[in-house]
């Protein structure tokens, strides 16, 4: 749910045409070909969308700080950011089949391993691993079908392809809840191992090799750069949690994030083939679906984290039903994108991503206004609308993307947009995370000085919030102080809820106007069959 794949319209990776590969002698088989790369993006979305529900009992079964349970997540965002257009690059340059078929097995292994991890740290490492082998099969499975299938099938490829990723994301969360709560939060893992062997099997044996002639080596300064500056923007805002934003550790990340971002610039101005065309950032448009690439993901996606710990840690629902509620979510995605995908042949697209990325905004704001009292069903509203709001943006958006570029650039600029899709995700929660833990420290600072015997007992109990241990500290107190402590929990923790709505959905509808503003059909390149209404 916190990811999309890049668009069907062009190549995600390099800025070199599909139309051109080098001649091979192998066959291979166009309709195993879509078998194999649609297990792998099943694999790939699923492992994205059922971590969120996991994440309570992976902080129980490690011990788990809120810091570590970000990181848990941000990592893979983070590698699947920065590697998104080298692996396109690498893939172009030793063929599409073999980096794939890499992805696969790095992305199969790393599972394995994220599965039998004893310690937070083992687990992000491998969740790290994990968005290695993503960044490498998302930025080669669309380009394999492209170069597998020609006129009326590749349609069909592509429509079979899309109907798999959103059953991915549909059933994500359900079956995330389901493994987690039956067996254990270690299967969300290990389930990707029989799919990951069977899609490397097909892969080696189905799948024919396809690489373009004369592709460029991949921008190797500007990827260390741009990983660097990054990983400090995102440390940054995590280490903020803990400390402040005033400690020297947080502001050195912060300003060496941007001083690493400049120098990044400086580099891609001045190599001859760019990980970033800088130029692309000239168009409004292609701007404008950056900023609502960011927008999406910083605000819905980045939330969910949130709402699962207050479902799981707050109301005490299993995984199995915190995924059962979040289906909401994604039934307000499916209800709206395939009417949003047909809309965008016949109407200007930011008539659907600014009020998408508005109805996103709203549902946030309607989820607000939670306290101690409140049950799950005070959700249910805005849920829906911000998941309608998401269906709108999601087909649209990734059609913009290559709509103002010219073919051969197609691959570089859905490239682009999937990473900054991986950077909202990333500041997002980090963000959020900082502004979230500050209210509910503050809030129970506040509120214990005025109880007779819990003054003093405070941060401690604020720490065990976050560590997801609140259940055994009201355990440990005295039966006639849990019951007040039990109340200050939930209103803290609804406290810190409400406040990050509000950021995010500020994002949001900040995210509707620019993207309204900026998006015009007089910038795409040319109206394809399909395409974005120019």
């Amino acid at each position: 749910m916190a990811t999309s794949p890049p668009p069907a319209s062009g190549p995600p990776n390099g800025d070199a045409p599909l139309a051109a590969p080098a001649p091979t002698a192998e066959p291979g088989n166009k309709w195993w070909t879509l078998v194999a790369v649609c297990l792998g993006t099943f694999m790939l979305l699923l492992d994205i969308t059922v971590i969120n529900v996991a994440l309570p009992d992976i902080q129980q079964a490690l011990g788990s700080s809120f810091a570590g349970l970000q990181w848990i997540v941000d990592v893979y965002a983070l590698t699947l950011a920065a590697l998104l257009l080298p692996a396109g690059s690498l893939a172009d340059l030793y063929g599409r089949r073999l980096l794939y078929v890499i992805g696969l097995a790095v992305f199969t292994i790393a599972s394995l391993l994220c599965g039998v991890s004893v310690s937070t740290l083992m687990l992000q490492i491998s969740r790290g691993a994990q968005g290695v082998g993503g960044a490498i099969m998302f930025s080669v499975s669309l380009a394999l079908l492209a170069d597998a299938f020609r006129g009326k099938d590749r349609g069909v490829a592509f429509g079979v392809w899309g109907a798999i990723t959103g059953l991915a994301v549909a059933i994500g969360p359900l079956l995330g809840g389901a493994l987690t709560s039956g067996l254990s939060w270690r299967w969300i893992f290990f389930i990707n191992l029989p799919i990951g062997i069977i899609a490397v099997v097909l892969t080696f044996g189905r799948v024919r090799e396809s690489r373009v002639a004369h592709a460029r080596r991949p921008d190797l300064p500007g990827f260390i750069v741009f990983t660097l500056a990054l990983s400090s923007l995102v440390y940054g805002l995590i280490e903020s949690n803990e400390r402040s934003f005033s400690d020297t550790r947080v502001v050195g990340c912060l300003v060496g994030a941007g001083v690493l971002l400049v120098v990044f610039i400086l580099i891609e101005m001045r190599v001859p083939h760019p990980m970033f065309a800088l130029s692309l950032f000239r168009l409004p448009t292609f701007s404008g679906g950056a900023v609502a690439a960011v927008g999406i993901s910083a605000s819905l996606f980045s939330i969910l984290l949130y709402l699962v710990l207050y479902l799981q840690d707050v109301l005490g629902y299993s995984a199995f039903n915190t995924g059962l509620r979040l289906l909401l979510v994604s039934g307000g995605i499916m209800l709206t994108t395939p009417a949003a995908g047909r809309l965008s042949s016949h109407i200007p697209v930011r008539f659907l991503i600014g009020p998408g990325l508005l109805l996103v905004g709203i549902g946030l704001l309607l989820m607000r206004g939670l306290d101690a009292g409140s049950s799950w069903t005070h959700l249910i509203p805005g849920m829906l609308i911000a998941g309608a709001g998401t269906g709108l943006v999601n087909p649209p958006l990734a059609s913009t993307a290559v709509g103002v570029v010219t073919p051969e650039r197609a691959g570089m600029a859905s490239g682009i947009n999937s990473t900054f899709r991986q950077i909202g995700i990333a500041t997002g929660i980090a963000l959020l995370g900082t502004l979230f833990t500050g209210k509910v420290t503050a809030d129970v600072l506040a509120q214990t000085q005025r109880v007779p015997g819990l003054s003093g007992k405070g941060q401690r109990l604020a720490d065990a919030i976050q560590s997801g241990n609140d259940r055994g500290a009201v355990a440990a107190l005295p039966p006639a102080q849990r019951g007040t402590v039990e109340r200050i929990i939930r209103g803290s923790f609804t406290a810190g809820l409400d406040r990050i709505l509000l950021v995010a959905a500020i994002i949001a509808l900040a995210a509707s106007v620019i993207a309204f503003a900026t998006i015009r059909s007089k910038d795409f390149a040319a109206r394809r069959p399909g395409g974005p209404a120019a």
